[in-house]
């Protein structure tokens, strides 16, 4: 049976005794129970309720999705439906079906479970080809925090939902949610409150930190570990913790840091101690670092770590991520045959600078509109600007990577005899910085339709004319682009 108003007014009653100075704002949906109108019905248009699920987490990130009706990027959420028992129940639901994300891998925010974290009143557009004229939405949220993001797989909603992103507190897209998510306190929130920098170079190598002997006073001591540490009260975030763990400890600052994902280690008194990781790149010398706690920082190859001390959670933890990257994997060696290596390999010539080599896919329609994608707001190159499906050729051949990148990012589904190179590009962004060579792939003929299979790096695949081509396009794409119609198959941009 429908929510009744009984329960809706006494969830709104008990949010508003938190919030007394909201009331004036939610003075429409006050009225709204006042009425004799089925305010949990969707087709009750003089404004109904709608229920939303904030997820957070353990790396304190705020689940969003893109809502294709709308355009969107919002938290998951919906209408109520008639087997709904409450309104956190419709919030969970919404949640499951939007996402593929089951109730029971998350558990509401201590101090929230019945009560709503944030109640916000919008308006919605008319829908002439449903009948709906334009309404309001009284959507009332709830906070939940997701137990262990290792072992949820996200399943979207394909006629609902474009894609999912997971964001910082700080560019949570409610404002009236950030500033609450903002203001909650370390000390109330549950679950991870350390987090560890996975910190790797070019050749496979992991920065490993030798804690001091001092056994009794200090946590694992005498092992090799990662950098890190707990969370203070000035840390918004659990990357804000990381990044000033990582300054303090050794005055080291790395621009890209990216989850990956939880250490699940366990302390002196046997008990789980979960620590949110961070990765990120850096190749300078850890001889050079200023370090303030512990004996030495030294780099090491996974293949090395049986000969350290160090805890079984940290060892399984480098693996795994080494793993994850295959050019990097197959370059591991003992540090003993990269030596021999390099005195048998012919020295470079003088002035000999390394380029990285990109494989862009140009896919173009049988209507000529060609696909780009948006990438990622967090996305370190490009964030919010619109480019071609992309990326970096690892131990493999041009063509190789396109067929794989293709497959990996959106799904689409490339034999490597239908690819025709139809432009190159030697760029570099300023004078001075590392040179790249752009090699632009035409796939004359592929299988499947653009998906959203990396969400963390693109949110949204479209094709687009190229003569109205989006103002937030990167620019060495727009004059390539423009290149290939003009029938040029060579330019260069940034060397003057």
């Amino acid at each position: 049976m429908p929510l009744s108003h009984h329960h809706i007014r006494t969830t709104v009653e008990t949010y508003l005794a938190r919030h007394p100075h909201e009331r004036p704002q939610l003075g429409g949906l006050l009225e709204a129970l006042d009425r004799p109108a089925d305010v949990a019905s969707r087709s009750t248009f003089s404004g109904h309720v709608t229920c939303g699920a904030i997820v957070v987490d353990p790396l304190g990130r705020v689940l969003h999705v893109l809502h294709l009706a709308s355009g969107k990027v919002l938290a998951p959420g919906g209408h109520a439906e008639p087997v709904d028992e409450s309104l956190a129940e419709a919030a969970l639901r919404e949640l499951h079906e939007e996402t593929g994300i089951p109730p029971q891998a998350v558990a509401p925010w201590p101090g929230y479970e019945d009560v709503p974290f944030d109640v916000d009143i919008h308006d919605v557009d008319a829908r002439p080809g449903k009948s709906e004229p334009g309404h309001q939405h009284f959507d009332v949220r709830f906070l939940f925090r997701l137990r262990s993001a290792d072992q949820v797989s996200v399943v979207l909603q394909e006629e609902e939902v474009g894609g999912i992103e997971w964001r910082s507190l700080d560019k949570v897209a409610s404002p009236s949610l950030r500033e609450k998510l903002l203001k909650l306190t370390p000390a109330v929130e549950p679950g991870t409150a350390n987090a560890s920098a996975l910190i790797y170079n070019d050749r496979g190598e992991y920065l490993l930190h030798l804690r001091d002997y001092f056994p009794g006073q200090i946590w694992e001591p005498g092992m090799w570990s990662l950098l890190g540490g707990g969370r203070e009260p000035q840390d918004t975030t659990l990357e804000h913790t990381v990044r000033r763990e990582l300054d303090e400890e050794a005055g080291l600052h790395i621009p890209d840091l990216t989850p990956f994902g939880t250490e699940e280690a366990v302390d002196d008194t046997g008990a789980t101690l979960p620590i949110a990781i961070y990765a990120g790149n850096w190749n300078g010398d850890a001889r050079e670092l200023r370090l303030t706690e512990g004996v030495m920082l030294a780099w090491f190859a996974p293949d090395d770590l049986h000969r350290l001390r160090i805890t079984p959670s940290t060892s399984d933890l480098v693996r795994r991520h080494a793993a994850t990257f295959p050019a990097i994997v197959s370059t591991l060696t003992s540090h003993v045959a990269r030596a021999s290596e390099a005195e048998r390999r012919p020295a470079s010539p003088r002035g000999t600078v390394p380029n990285v080599i990109g494989v862009h896919l140009y896919l173009e329609r049988a209507d000529g509109t060609v696909l780009l994608g948006l990438r990622h707001p967090d996305s370190a190159f490009a964030p919010s600007t619109w480019h071609t499906l992309a990326g970096h050729c690892e131990q493999e051949s041009a063509i190789t990577c396109l067929v794989r990148e293709a497959r990996e990012e959106a799904g689409l589904l490339i034999e490597p005899q239908d690819v025709e190179l139809v432009h190159v590009v030697h760029l570099v962004d300023r004078v001075g910085d590392q040179p790249r060579l752009g090699f632009f792939f035409r796939a004359r003929t592929w299988r499947g339709e653009p998906q959203l299979c990396e969400p963390d790096k693109c949110t949204e695949w479209k094709f687009w004319d190229p003569t109205a081509l989006p103002e937030a396009l990167v620019p060495y794409t727009r004059g390539v682009i423009e290149a290939i119609r003009a029938g040029h198959l060579y330019s260069e941009t940034g060397w003057a």
